[in-house]
């Protein structure tokens, strides 16, 4: 038996929404729906920038061509990692980088500075993001529509269908 996407399935169903984020913030980051509520958060305790730069290096990476990757290297120095950097993120002083290596970008030349930025939310904000009310309400706001008639009915009617 295999899930929609091809992949064995368990005996039980994949984990979705509130429960999967729970599990890791590997988790929550794969999530377009876990990001954008994790950004509220963030945004709320003003360190939006962390997310935001940790999702601009998963993005460079993937980057094609030298001069595209110049362009984003750059555009991710300004904006995150310059003294007068728009939204700086805090990283140790000797892991900066010096402009002068934005001239020969690399796929993995923000990586120290992502895995630091990572530990940092992991370790500090996901922790208070699960006790959050931005995630308790929404986790309360999935279980109702689990809970409710539609979902019921629409179960009951696939496991008629399976145990037929």
């Amino acid at each position: 038996i295999n899930d929609g996407e091809g992949h064995p399935s368990s005996s039980h169903q994949a984990l979705k929404g509130t429960s999967k984020w729970a599990t890791s913030l590997e988790s929550l980051l794969e999530d377009p729906e876990g990001v954008k509520r994790f950004r509220e958060f963030l945004k709320k305790e003003f360190s939006e920038e962390n997310v935001l730069f940790w999702l601009a290096c998963e993005e460079f990476k993937k980057t094609q061509g030298k001069k595209q990757m110049q362009e984003k290297a750059k555009e991710i120095y300004t904006t995150f990692l310059s003294s007068k950097a728009s939204s700086q993120v805090n990283v140790e002083g000797q892991s900066r980088l010096s402009e002068t290596i934005l001239e020969t970008p690399h796929p993995l030349m923000f990586q120290k500075l992502q895995d630091q930025i990572f530990n940092l939310m992991k370790y500090d904000s996901y922790s208070r993001f699960l006790k959050s009310d931005i995630f308790l309400n929404h986790k309360k706001s999935e279980e109702q529509e689990e809970n409710s008639p539609e979902a019921q009915t629409a179960a009951k009617r696939a496991s008629r269908i399976y145990n037929t």
